[in-house]
């Protein structure tokens, strides 16, 4: 069913930065009882599960897998109202050493959810033993998470967002079929984008284009980065969060040299960008969350429960977008949308 919304309100909530809160009532102090080891289950009753949610930025599809896994967790009566679980969240803004920092308090709660890839691997390397879920993370395996997808091994497995490179690829030649350059824009200090990037220059000869890269450090280096490059056709930003974070710097310059902006993240669509073909990161996050609650229910061991891969896409389209970096979008396109933007 194809969804209508407006940018505005999507706009709104990517301002909002989460530092170290708790979701309800302040976190109470560690137990002195043991906390659970992997794979226990429920604890018993008037002992919440204290559970730790990390980020390494805030922005609207990290905030999306937190608040699904939340949810997720939820339908199995893991509630704070009910009195069973506490969350914490930490945001590390971008910086390393915070995300160290939060790892490292984490290691004392009872089951920890790792939001992306840099986070994920922070955690899973100061915490070795309490349950790891990770969310958002392109390539657990390439990442060093986890042996494989099927048996992740220690005490960590998850969701996947690998993105559908090749998809993503056929769909800006519909959009742009006379294009030549793509202009590849990520942070050389994630994984999970560096990754990418060879799947973009991998699989780019067969749609007819070549990819110029620049990398950033930072979100403050977006800008520079960016107008380094504007002699491309298309710019193209995979789930790469130091990128998305500052998305709307990057829109700026596609706006001005009339260089179309597509994206792997659905949320930057509302902040600018022209269209995205993602999966659906609160769904993504729903899905961990259940993982979760299975996990505790049975008693199951992470080591033992198989990596999630999403596979449905949904695609996002921002026509005011589109118009402002002077691009007509196909009607092949627009009839297939599943969420249309509008300004």
């Amino acid at each position: 069913m194809k969804r209508h919304i407006a940018a505005a309100a999507a706009a709104l909530a990517a301002v909002a930065l989460v530092g170290c809160t708790s979701t309800g009532s302040s976190a109470p102090a560690a137990s002195s009882e043991a906390a659970p080891s992997a794979g226990s289950a429920a604890p018993a009753a008037g002992d919440p599960l204290e559970v730790g949610i990390a980020q390494i930025v805030a922005h609207p599809s990290l905030d999306a897998l937190r608040d699904g896994f939340i949810e997720g967790m939820g339908e199995a009566g893991w509630t704070e109202e009910s009195g069973t679980v506490t969350y914490e969240t930490a945001n590390a803004q971008g910086d390393q050493s915070t995300l160290a920092l939060i790892a490292q308090n984490f290691a004392a709660k009872d089951l920890i959810v790792a939001i992306a890839t840099p986070t994920a691997q922070a955690i899973a390397q100061a915490v070795p033993d309490k349950p790891i879920f990770f969310a958002g993370v392109t390539d657990p395996v390439g990442a060093g998470l986890v042996s494989s997808l099927e048996e992740p091994g220690g005490n960590i497995t998850g969701t996947s967002d690998m993105p559908p490179i090749e998809e993503q690829l056929a769909l800006i030649r519909e959009i742009l079929p006379e294009a030549e350059t793509i202009g590849l824009v990520y942070s050389s200090s994630e994984t999970n984008s560096e990754i990418q990037a060879g799947m973009v220059q991998d699989a780019a000869p067969e749609f007819g284009f070549t990819v110029r890269e620049v990398t950033v450090i930072n979100s403050s280096e977006v800008q520079q980065a960016t107008e380094a490059i504007t002699d491309v056709d298309v710019f193209f930003v995979g789930t790469d969060n130091t990128v998305v974070s500052a998305i709307e710097t990057l829109v700026a310059v596609g706006e001005r040299n009339q260089i179309p902006v597509i994206v792997s993240d659905p949320d930057s669509v509302p902040r600018g960008a022209l269209a995205a073909l993602a999966v659906d990161y609160f769904e993504q996050g729903l899905q961990t969350g259940r993982m979760a609650a299975r996990m505790l229910a049975e008693g199951t061991d992470p080591s033992a429960i198989p990596v999630e891969v999403a596979s449905e896409l949904q695609l996002s389209l921002n026509p005011g977008a589109a118009d402002r970096m002077g691009v007509a979008l196909p009607q092949s396109v627009l009839d297939r949308v599943d969420v249309l933007v509008e300004d």
